[in-house]
């Protein structure tokens, strides 16, 4: 059933290791917001469980709901976990083994301990098939339908459930994967078929084959979460649209997501991404550190005048995407669209210890939610990151997540005392520091990744916090880097699922030309421009996008002639207008401009067009926008009094004020406070003073002389 005042009231929801986030948006501009415990046997059971406590709480209609936007962990857990199919791969033969050889290249010199990742498809499930296609697309070796279907019959017989098709050169003429996959589809129905000119393609038959496989691999556990999800949410009433965020911090339509779901591996931290440019647009602050501390991992990312920073690659490497154009070699390439971010195995869930060399660790491995933290009582004697924060009273002695989730000191303590207190010589405080020194020591590398190694200053940037940890660990992790102003954004706790409510739906498109810039006559280019442009028009049509409200941005793949990587430049030429010779200098300038800011030189040699790229948005008036929202006062609320607070460990605990969120103004308070609301806790210490901006972000300054 529908009520006509609240008809339109869209959902975002993001998949966290500890907590599962949902926002849940009305068209009036008033939020409600839930953080129920995720359910690792079933993902989408904390999903549904936290909406139905939202509707409840909203009092409205599960009919309401016109559109859910979801960030899923479910393609990298799959990776992550090695539970993704049993994956075959027919290629070209003579390239049975390319995902043994890569690139050739280890991520770290003389590190003799290195262990190079399994591939996804193992070599008794990868086929030669003789077909051949040259550099130009002229079919040399025609492909043979009969030995397709006999190799597919020996593979499908073995246990083969998802089969991952890269043929050399398909990136310049796909007709015989097209062929093959034609067969496959006719004979194997229920064999889930994955061609590589479909997801990517581009040169580099490794890059290719990787990102193809990743996408089999992941495929049946994509479609079947979202079936059942899609299912229970039926059951309750809500029959809305469900769209997933992609990797590139835009929207893609379910049936989307469950064909390429390679696009969505790094789902959940994109939306924070897309949600913290919104906030520096609207606080004046362009040059924005991004810092996402969940209770797994720790996020980082930068936007540059109001423009978060992409990559067209990037490694998972054990549940840590690394996008980087010099270290190369440790994981699985994915070569999509992406926010480029860096991420490390610290968070609040993350356990510590003492190592055999006799030094306190903290992460990779994590709690999650079941166990939990000792603190949660759920069985886990082992230290994290958060039961630190509560023996050091940071956070809430009685119960988090306003108060749905029961805590016990107490046994923080005992944690603490048994595995890393007594072993060190530490008392309790001491041992808390330390685990929560290590943990921001590293979260300052995933931040140094994005900018010192990036040719940026922190210094000269403000950083934005969020995620359930974020606000509580930012300033102690800004005075490592020398970050001055610190953002705690409305919604911190629960701001990638808000960020996903703001985003666009997004498609990327790509065409493979590989030719000399100066042989590509403007006229060839615009014909491929326009062909991509179709393409991206039909998408958005499926989803309910009108022409009128897609707006494109089209950008080249460029290198120096005889090079093998290449930098994406915008195009300045809107679609339909001709490329003259001015946009052409243009785009050569920008080239030279962007090589030397990226690699410190440029010159004057020829270049080389390697791909057009056109990025189709689908626009909506529904869009989140955070000028305009009015977040339920319940979410502000936080307890009021005093508590002992250690801030430094050769300093004594003292007495600290609690202050509700919603109590904080324009009216700047010195630390040192703990500010309280029902997503996350904000850690303002001594030397520092927090205020509100005019939307309700939290400004958080650090005095210099601390920094």
């Amino acid at each position: 059933m529908q009520s006509a005042s609240n008809a339109g009231a869209r959902v975002g929801c993001d998949i966290g290791g500890t907590f599962t986030d949902i926002v849940l948006a009305l068209p009036d501009g008033r939020l409600f917001v839930n953080k129920t415990s995720t359910t690792p046997h079933d993902l989408g059971e904390a999903i549904v469980t936290g909406l139905k406590a939202l509707i409840d709480q909203s009092g409205i209609a599960p009919g309401d709901i016109t559109e859910i936007v979801h960030g899923t962990t479910t393609a990298s857990n799959t990776i992550l976990q090695k539970v993704g199919a049993r994956t075959g791969v027919l290629t070209t033969a003579g390239f049975r083994d390319i995902l043994e050889i890569g690139r050739i290249r280890t991520p770290t010199m003389f590190d003799l301990g290195w262990q190079k990742p399994q591939p996804l498809a193992a070599r008794r499930y990868r086929r030669g098939v003789s077909e051949r296609i040259d550099a130009r697309g002229n079919i040399v070796v025609p492909l043979n339908p009969e030995e397709v279907l006999n190799i597919a019959r020996g593979l499908v017989d073995e246990g083969v459930e998802a089969l991952a098709i890269c043929f050399l050169n398909s990136y310049i003429n796909p007709v015989h994967e097209l062929e093959t996959k034609a067969h496959l589809e006719r004979e194997f129905p229920g064999l889930l078929v994955t061609a590589s000119c479909d997801v990517l393609p581009e040169i580099k038959e490794y890059e290719r084959t990787s990102t193809t496989v990743v996408n089999a691999y992941i495929l049946p556990a994509m479609r079947t979460y979202l079936r059942r999800l899609k299912d229970d949410l039926g059951r309750m009433g809500v029959t809305a649209s469900l769209q997933v965020m992609a990797s590139n911090g835009g929207m893609m339509g379910v049936d989307s997501a469950s064909e390429k779901p390679v696009f969505a591996v790094a789902s959940g931290p994109a939306g924070g991404v897309a949600g913290a440019a919104q906030i520096g647009a609207l606080s004046g602050g362009n040059d924005l550190i991004v810092f996402d501390m969940g209770g797994t991992t720790a996020k980082a990312s930068i936007i540059t005048d109001g423009i978060p920073s992409l990559t067209n690659e990037y490694e998972f490497r054990d549940g840590i995407s690394a996008p980087s154009r010099f270290v190369k070699g440790g994981g699985y390439v994915l070569k999509v669209p992406a926010i480029d971010i860096a991420e490390v195995g610290a968070g609040g869930g993350s356990l510590a210890g003492i190592d055999a060399g006799g030094l306190l660790f903290v992460g990779p491995e994590s709690a999650g939610a079941n166990p939990g933290p000792a603190c949660y009582g759920r069985g886990n004697d082992r230290p994290t990151v958060t039961d630190a924060n509560m023996a050091l009273g940071f956070l809430n002695p009685s119960a988090l997540a306003g108060g749905s989730l029961k805590v016990d000191p107490a046994q923080s303590r005992r944690a603490i005392d048994v595995h890393i207190g007594k072993p060190l010589g530490l008392d309790t405080l001491a041992a808390a520091h330390g685990i929560r020194h290590v943990a921001n020591v590293s979260m300052a590398r995933a931040l140094r990744a994005v900018t010192v190694e990036r040719g940026r200053d922190p210094r000269d940037m403000t950083m934005i916090a969020f995620g359930g940890g974020g606000p509580l660990h930012a300033v102690a992790v800004a005075r490592l880097l020398g970050i001055k102003r610190v953002i705690a954004p409305v919604m911190a706790g629960v701001f990638c699922s808000a960020g996903m409510l703001g985003a666009d739906a997004e498609h990327n498109f790509v065409k493979a030309v590989l030719r000399p810039l100066a042989a590509c006559d403007a006229a060839s280019i615009g014909r491929v421009i326009d062909e991509l442009h179709a393409q991206g028009l039909a998408v958005l049509a499926q989803e309910g996008y009108a022409r009128d409200v897609v707006d494109v941005a089209v950008g080249l793949d460029l290198r120096y002639l005889g090079q093998s990587s290449e930098l994406t430049i915008p195009l300045r030429v809107a679609v339909g207008q001709t490329i003259d010779a001015a946009a052409m200098a243009a785009l050569i300038e920008d080239f030279a401009g962007q090589y030397r800011q990226t690699f410190g030189y440029s010159n004057d040699e020829p270049l080389e067009l390697v791909n057009v790229r056109l990025s189709a948005y689908g626009r909506s008036d529904q869009r989140l926008k955070f000028n305009d929202i009015r977040v339920d006062a319940s979410a502000l609320q936080g307890v009021s009094g005093t508590r002992q607070v250690s801030f430094e460990r050769d300093q004594p605990p003292c007495e600290t004020q609690l202050v509700p969120r919603a109590a904080i103004t324009e009216m700047p308070r010195h630390g040192p406070l703990i500010i309280e609301s029902y997503d996350t806790t904000i850690v303002v210490p001594p030397g520092a003073t927090a205020r509100t901006d005019k939307i309700g972000n939290i400004i958080i300054d650090i005095a210099q002389e601390q920094a």
